[in-house]
């Protein structure tokens, strides 16, 4: 296969593949340890055991909420998205008690500040404008794809620098602009098709998915973030801490 990169006999210790398209992948034969793989996986097979089932239900049960947001149930979907705003709550409070740690990254990571202006864009996106149909543009602070024409595109000012405050008080009103929507809708409202608007704005491809899909974009970036903010907040104080 012409598209396929062979390694043969290559040391690739401490190797890092970052946003990279592994579909189909095969690694024979290979010595692994300490590894982290962090990703969309499906259908991963780890010495002759296919594993993705194991993995799904152990992060279903450290983190009930997964199943929440996979629900049709309008009323799971509104409590999925009151206990993910109350997580975000916390985790906020405890970012405030050592100020300035919202701006550090680790490992080319984004910053617990940056990771937060992203979720604006996700919402101005996914929420606004493909569950509800608005035109308006994006929330200025808002941080989004990387992918040209689009990266600074609707509104976004790329120079904004705001401060821990002003991302919250953005954030609180966004979850409250959701919940009440979550507290009317219902499953046939949900089972439409999304409502987005026919010109070239982020995200192009949410043409065709219905309503209940484009919320589950937003739940799910709003639960991943938040594992990620807490995985990296985690590092910053144990590195602290030495």
């Amino acid at each position: 296969m012409r598209s396929m990169t062979r390694y043969v006999d290559e040391d690739l210790h401490g190797a890092e593949f970052r946003e990279c398209d592994l579909t189909g992948a095969r690694l024979i034969g290979v010595v692994m340890q300490d590894a982290v793989i962090d990703g969309l996986i499906t259908n991963l097979v780890v010495n002759g055991v296919e594993v993705t089932e194991y993995v799904e239900a152990e992060l279903d049960r450290r983190h009930p909420v997964r199943v929440l947001i996979r629900s049709e149930d309008p009323a799971d979907l509104r409590e999925a998205s009151r206990q993910l705003h109350a997580a975000w709550t916390a985790t906020i409070e405890r970012i405030r008690r050592t100020p300035g740690i919202e701006r550090r990254s680790v490992n080319d990571e984004w910053s617990a500040m940056q990771t937060m202006r992203h979720l604006v864009f996700v919402h101005d996106s996914w929420f606004r404008r493909c569950c509800l149909g608005s035109t308006e543009l994006f929330t200025p602070m808002g941080i989004g794809t990387t992918v040209e024409p689009y990266r600074g595109a609707h509104g976004l000012d790329l120079s904004l620098d705001p401060e821990l405050d002003e991302v919250v008080s953005v954030r609180d009103a966004q979850a409250a602009e959701l919940e009440a929507w979550l507290d009317e809708v219902t499953a046939v409202q949900l089972a439409a098709p999304a409502p987005v608007p026919d010109d070239d704005v982020w995200p192009p491809y949410a043409r065709g998915r219905s309503v209940r899909q484009c919320l589950g974009t937003v739940l799910n970036e709003t639960f991943e973030h938040h594992g990620f903010c807490i995985r990296d907040l985690d590092l910053i104080e144990a590195q602290d801490a030495e």
